[in-house]
């Protein structure tokens, strides 16, 4: 499963995120956590100290391995070079799997220890005062959607991706690979504004959307959140003394989480559990291509010099049958 948690900042994004990633843990499911958000917190959330998560290795830092190993023998990628953050694979390509080693995990990924068990965590990197005026934020977020076109993930297994607050995933294909797509949302206005955005912009590409209602402390919050955003509310969340320890360093064992955020971190699991029975590896892989061919020619063939289109390969299919020739 290839689960995304989405919202404008302050929501809590990154405290749901990592509650879910440690639920997950904590029911011995193997998880790959990625931190795509332009403030890197999700480290934090999962109990490392600020020296620890500063250690993290950056993705975009090793992009230039993340190409050469997902390249592979492609013929239809003469080099790493002309490899964009939307190529897709075709024959030949090397494909990511959860549960595996392989040198993107072991130049990317750091385990993470928690309660049960441990996650491999992956991180894009902080924005820095170097790439001001010369980059954007989606520079950095390109080898996480690479590793998404080229990651193979079975059912139990799980890739969380805590995603950069706002809609800024649109910019590029990124918002639809994932099968579920988990929205963080306050009780305001401004807490719904950006479920709006989602849901226009998901809508044309069948994006599996549930809002997560959170700080929600009474029936008037529960009220307000079911009037803007329907039955896509799948839970609320409220008040939690557990996330209140954490925050201040000093979490307890996660088994003490209250009862009621337990109840909707397994009603996140089930939902996200669903989809993968609904999976349809052929339009996943459509999707890929037509992002691909988009960004190709609105600046990819100029930046490249490459006609792009032409590392399509019309036969592949992405699917868990691929993975033991690719």
């Amino acid at each position: 499963m290839k689960i995304a948690f989405v919202g404008k900042g302050g929501s809590g994004k990154t405290t749901l995120s990592s509650l879910f990633i440690r639920h997950l843990a904590a029911e011995g499911a193997p998880v790959v956590a990625v931190d795509a958000d332009i403030n890197q917190h999700l480290g934090a959330a999962l109990g490392l100290d600020e020296s620890e998560a500063a250690a993290l290795p950056a993705m975009g830092e090793h992009l230039r391995l993340i190409k050469d190993h997902l390249r592979g023998s492609n013929p239809r990628i003469a080099s790493a070079d002309t490899m964009i953050k939307t190529t897709p694979p075709g024959e030949g390509s090397r494909l990511l799997r959860v549960q595996e080693d392989n040198p993107v995990y072991d130049a990317c990924a750091r385990p993470v220890e928690l309660d049960g068990g441990a996650v491999r965590l992956m991180v894009t990197g902080p924005f820095t005062d170097a790439d001001l005026g010369v980059a954007c934020y989606h520079s950095k977020t390109g080898a996480v959607e690479l590793c998404l076109n080229h990651l193979v993930d079975g059912p139990g297994e799980y890739v969380v991706v805590d995603m950069t607050a706002g809609s800024d995933s649109f910019a590029s294909g990124m918002f639809t690979r994932f099968d579920m797509t988990f929205l963080v949302a306050e009780p305001t206005r401004k807490g719904v504004s950006v479920y709006r955005q989602y849901k226009e912009y998901a809508r044309d590409f069948g994006v599996a959307l549930r809002v997560v209602g959170n700080k929600v402390q009474g029936p008037d919050d529960l009220d307000f959140l079911r009037a803007e955003v329907g039955e896509d509310l799948l839970v609320t969340v409220g008040h939690s003394d557990w996330v209140r320890a954490m925050e201040k360093g000093r979490p307890p064992r996660f088994a003490a989480l209250e009862e009621s955020n337990r109840l909707a971190l397994r009603t996140l699991r089930g939902a996200a559990d669903a989809t993968y029975e609904r999976r349809d590896w052929e339009r996943y892989t459509r999707q890929m291509v037509h992002f691909h061919l988009k960004n190709a020619q609105s600046w990819g063939n100029e930046r490249t010099g490459a006609d792009l289109a032409a590392q399509v390969d019309p036969g592949f299919v992405l699917g868990e049958s691929v993975t033991a020739s690719a």
